[in-house]
């Protein structure tokens, strides 16, 4: 008796750690599903990202063969996303390979059509669209394609057949095209693996189902798309075996493959949230609900929002009456709450009285400081325009250094050069060529020279001293008004007069003077910069006179 019970007590604690094990994959599982979920948005980009790339591609000039093809893709891509969007390409398709007059390629657009309207709950035209195709004319390539669609289409009626005489019929007809599809498909080992262990639940053979689909999902573990459909038929064999938390564990596994896939149409995070719901998880499956909801919607699933109106009703009707009952709870917490700051209440008063002394003494110590605070603000504020100011005087400073040297080498050039044409001329009037002295007096290609070199001089100085003026003045400019010089200047007439503003000289008059133009050519210049300036056209020389400043 004793080792009986010591066995059944080992058992149980076997069972127990078992059952935790469990637990904890689920729990594991369930945390990363709601990871997923929160990083959706990067899915759903990607996906609209592959749409919009093939949508580009679309709107080239190609053949209608490559347009068909390239439709077919488009169409993947949409399928089980948006259902009219697949409807509106699918029907597009099929225009396309009327243009071709291709028979083959008009039946798979009619069964592309006739697929997606059996997924959006309008079996009657889908089969009548089947009925335009005959198998006798298509290729073998086309031919699982043929009967994966009766057998969805018949499968669905059969499943939401209203009396059993229907279903039972709905189901023997798909049955034979199940059988139809393991004759065909045996090179599309997906399909085969999925087609086969369907049949095996059918007949109530749900291990080899299982051994099945593992063996096939342990190689698949990187395609999304295929771990979601595995998973899937997974949960339906452990549901008919009724073990519900392997059946967990494959929903959830489907549903994070579903998620990363980015679709709209998918039916595991729905049975997930219902399991939740039996087992008390409120939250989870309310909040998985209403994302099947609002992808069932967006997708215009017209037979997904049916199935989710079927449970969603409950769901929110016990998440509202959980959420009243946290309310109700909140609300007798908040009357203790009041009832414990009426006390508090009163207990600061006394205490308030007690230090109300101390109170205004920190009062006084407050403004004290604020007002110190203020000060020290006003006195940092002068320091900043003391130390711009002295870095005004210092560039000021600099610059009048920097032209002052140039002007006295320039002074000293100039009364060279004057000398030797002083020269010049007295050896043409010693000769007594009077006509050649009065040429040479009259000619102003002297002065022109002596003008270019000063303006030369001039430039070469300025861009010494500001050596991206030419950039940083054209940063001020508008797009495509920017000023450049010539190829063989350094500078154009319109740069010299912004280069004197930067030097401060900003009167018209001086600057006429200082590039011998009339005042109203210098007034039109400045007018005609400010008017191409990017930004407020009156702080256009304000902004220049920044150029080449220090910041610190």
């Amino acid at each position: 008796m004793k080792k009986i019970v010591t066995s059944l007590y080992l058992l149980c604690c076997v069972c127990m750690c078992q059952l935790h094990a469990a637990n904890n994959v689920v729990d594991s599982l369930l945390s990363q599903l709601d990871h997923v979920i929160q990083n959706r948005h990067v899915y759903i980009e990607q996906k609209e990202k592959k749409l919009n790339d093939l949508r580009q591609a679309l709107r080239q000039r190609i053949s209608d063969e490559n347009r068909f093809t390239l439709l077919g893709e488009y169409l993947d891509e949409y399928r089980s996303y948006n259902t009219d969007s697949s409807l509106y390409i699918s029907r597009e398709r099929y225009q396309v390979a009327l243009r071709l007059k291709n028979k083959e390629h008009q039946d798979n657009a009619l069964m592309n059509t006739a697929e997606i309207m059996g997924t959006a709950g309008m079996y009657k035209e889908a089969v009548d669209l089947m009925h335009n195709v005959q198998i006798n004319y298509l290729s073998d390539d086309l031919h699982p394609y043929y009967y994966h669609i009766y057998r969805t289409v018949y499968g669905l009626m059969a499943d939401y057949a209203v009396t059993e005489q229907e279903k039972k019929l709905y189901a023997e007809i798909t049955d034979r095209y199940r059988d139809s599809l393991l004759l065909v498909n045996k090179n599309n080992l997906l399909v085969y693996t999925l087609i086969q262990s369907d049949q095996h639940n059918v007949r109530g053979e749900f291990d080899k189902a299982i051994r099945l689909l593992t063996d096939y999902l342990a190689g698949q573990i990187d395609n999304v798309h295929d771990v979601a459909i595995c998973a899937y038929t997974l949960s339906e064999s452990y549901r008919l075996k009724e073990d519900t938390e392997k059946e967990k564990e494959y929903l959830i596994l489907s549903s994070i493959a579903d998620m990363k896939s980015a679709v709209r149409e998918y039916i595991s995070l729905r049975k997930l949230a219902v399991l939740l719901y039996q087992e008390g998880d409120i939250d989870r499956a309310y909040s998985y609900l209403k994302l099947c909801m609002d992808d069932a919607v967006f997708c215009n699933a017209r037979l997904r929002i049916l199935e989710i109106l079927q449970i969603f009703p409950l769901i929110n009707d016990t998440y509202q009456q959980k959420a009243e009952k946290q309310q109700e709870q909140m609300k007798w917490a908040l009357i203790s709450i009041s009832l414990l700051s009426i006390f508090l209440l009163i207990a600061i008063f006394y205490v308030y009285k007690q230090m109300k002394r101390v109170a205004a003494a920190r009062h006084e110590v407050i403004n004290a400081n604020k007002r110190l605070k203020e000060l020290n603000e006003e006195l940092h504020r002068y320091n900043l325009q003391l130390k711009e100011a002295n870095h005004i005087i210092a560039e000021n400073s600099y610059l009048k250094e920097e032209y002052i040297g140039r002007y006295m080498d320039q002074c000293s050039v100039y009364l060279e050069k004057m000398d030797n044409y002083r020269r010049s001329l007295g050896k043409i009037a010693a000769t007594g060529k009077v006509d050649e002295l009065y040429k040479n007096i009259k000619s102003s290609k002297f002065i022109e020279e002596e003008l270019k070199e000063f303006y030369a001089n001039f430039d070469n100085t300025f861009l010494q001293l500001f050596p991206t003026f030419v950039e940083d003045f054209n940063t001020l400019l508008a797009e495509g008004e920017q000023i450049y010089p010539k190829a063989n200047e350094r500078m154009s007439t319109e740069l010299r007069i912004f280069a004197l503003i930067r030097l401060g000289i900003t009167d018209s008059v001086k600057i006429a003077q200082f590039l011998r133009y009339s005042v109203t050519t210098i007034y039109n210049y400045r007018t005609k910069v400010r008017n191409k300036a990017a930004g407020d056209r009156d702080q256009l020389e304000q902004e220049v006179m920044k150029i080449g400043k220090s910041r610190d």
